[in-house]
């Protein structure tokens, strides 16, 4: 995989012009003393940012050129613009690496950003001003090193297979930003000031989860698999200090998994989804190794957890409910009440597993109990399947959600499970597979299988918990080793260091908290 590492050594040359609805590929940055210009090499436009201010201001060709006394390089997006006291930060890619690809688009990760800053009437503040303004930006480079973000430049990555198949055509013709689910831009709140320049080219998109491709053989023909998760922002937070649901029903760590094949032609995508139990609770930092969840006691309870399972079956249709939490202790209280609140919604099936007693000693052949149980419903839901002249074939009419305490997991071991006997299926209906076939049948395919599910769990849980998934053995191997629990331990022991000394100040640059914060600086200097 090519990487774009380092952009002052490569030529500035332009590729090919842009497609309707795509946004600039690569940019020349030109750093000029008072200004940054920021220039298409795809044949496209240009604009100027003053470094005195922020302010936007787009460019003819002569004018993007005009000038020598400036530092030139390449960049490979502009992700955003965010406003402080002195000024404003432009947040831009600085370089990429290409992850594969999704529907014949290329998906690139982000390996690195940085806010330019446009601050120079920092000199005109109060000594109360720059040291808020001086903390903020810490925040901002901190928030340069988030992991896991995707993009892809003519391709909306926010929306599954089965969701973009079913929108009108001339939608692709749109801006990347306007095609886009805003739950799953994770720089939604950076672009206004993009929007309302209306530098809809130079807007790029962001989504935070996993992306990993593989391809194996069957009947002599290539399958591709992708394995894509978009996390929602609409709470986003890091584990201890997000938990539940919000008053609208949105939860932590919601994420969106597709699984997606193509054979022969035909491709078919089989979607789960994964959040916080959806109900008011909290877990406060306490230096304890487990801090003991808290049910927040409200009168909009119930109504919290309709509006969520409202939310989903508009999405997508009718929802399993899979619980994977303990039935005893601190976490039997908090999913207790889970399930009385459940009891109160009979047309959606709430099914309780407890992972750690029915799978104890590592045994992840018992999650078969697990599924012996839900297959009726998660073959009625089915997946989503369509040829190559975009005829839909099969519609996925439903969603498993998964969770457990942090959704990481348990979760993880328990989807990649659903997933496998969704992937028999899916071959076995593509002709790949006989109908007595699996792929656990072929060494060489489900460790590939594997490989991808342990990969993605490790890149989710580093988002939320700031360390490697635990379990991997369990996908991997299907038992428990002892590399694996030493892993574990590791990751147990990062995972306490962050909780309680470190993800305070992650959870602040989240941006949707940080512009809250910003708006209350400038209000009142209190914040």
């Amino acid at each position: 995989m090519a990487t774009d590492a380092d952009a002052d050594d490569a030529p500035l040359l332009a590729e090919e012009p842009l497609r309707p609805g795509s946004c600039s590929r690569e940019l020349e940055l030109r750093e000029f003393r008072d200004r940054y210009v920021f220039r298409s090499l795809d044949g496209g436009g240009a604009f100027a940012v003053a470094r005195a201010d922020g302010s936007l201001r787009a460019l003819s060709p002569e004018e993007a050129a005009s000038g020598s006394d400036c530092k030139v390089s390449r960049i490979y997006g502009v992700a955003g613009m965010i406003r402080m006291l002195a000024g404003s930060y432009v947040l831009v890619i600085t370089s990429r690496k290409d992850a594969g690809s999704y529907q014949a688009s290329t998906v690139y990760h982000v390996n690195s950003m940085k806010f330019l800053c446009c601050n120079e009437a920092i000199k005109h503040l109060t000594s109360d001003e720059k040291r808020d303004e001086a903390y903020f930006m810490s925040l901002l480079r901190i928030a340069e090193t988030t992991c896991g973000l995707y993009y892809s430049y003519d391709r909306d990555l926010t929306l599954n297979l089965q969701r973009a198949s079913k929108l009108a055509a001339g939608r692709v013709h749109k801006p990347l930003w306007k095609q886009a689910d805003p739950r799953f831009v994770w720089n939604r709140n950076l672009l206004e000031e993009l929007i309302e320049a209306k530098l809809d080219e130079f807007i790029t998109p962001l989504i935070q989860g996993s992306f990993q491709t593989e391809q194996f053989t069957l009947k002599d023909g290539p399958v591709r698999i992708n394995l894509f998760s978009r996390r929602c922002n609409r709470r986003l937070g890091t584990r201890m200090w997000r938990r539940g649901a919000n008053l609208e029903g949105a939860t932590a760590n919601f994420v969106e998994t597709e699984q997606l094949v193509e054979y022969e032609g035909l491709t078919s995508s089989f979607i789960q989804v994964r959040g916080s139990i959806p109900l008011l609770w909290e877990q406060i930092v306490d230096l304890s190794y487990k801090p003991r969840p808290s049910i927040i006691e409200h009168e909009e309870m119930t109504k919290v957890v309709q509006r969520h399972f409202h939310d989903l079956s508009q999405r997508y249709g009718d929802t399993l409910v899979i619980d994977l939490t303990d039935k005893q202790g601190d976490e039997g209280n908090l999913s207790n009440a889970f399930a009385a609140e459940m009891e109160k919604f009979p047309d959606i099936r709430y099914v309780h597993f407890d992972f750690h007693h029915i799978c104890g000693g590592g045994n992840f052949d018992n999650l078969q109990a697990l599924y012996d149980a839900t297959e009726e419903a998660i073959q009625k839901q089915g997946y989503f399947l369509m040829n190559s002249k975009g005829d839909i074939l099969l519609d996925q009419n439903g969603i498993v959600r998964s969770n457990c305490i942090d959704c990481l997991d348990r979760t993880n071991v328990t989807q990649s499970f659903l997933a496998r006997k969704s992937l028999d299926s899916q071959l076995q209906r593509m002709g790949a597979l006989s109908s007595a076939e699996s792929i656990s049948q072929s060494d060489s395919i489900n460790d590939i299988f594997k490989k991808l599910w342990v990969e993605h769990g490790d890149e989710l849980s580093l988002e939320y918990a700031g360390s490697y998934a635990l379990k991997g053995d369990l996908v991997r191997y299907g038992r428990q080793t002892l590399p694996g629990l030493i892993k574990d331990g590791m990751s147990a022991l990062s995972r306490y260091y962050l909780n309680n000394f470190h993800d305070g100040v992650r959870q602040v640059c989240f941006f949707s908290e940080l512009l809250m914060q910003l708006i209350c600086l400038k209000q009142s200097f209190t914040c």
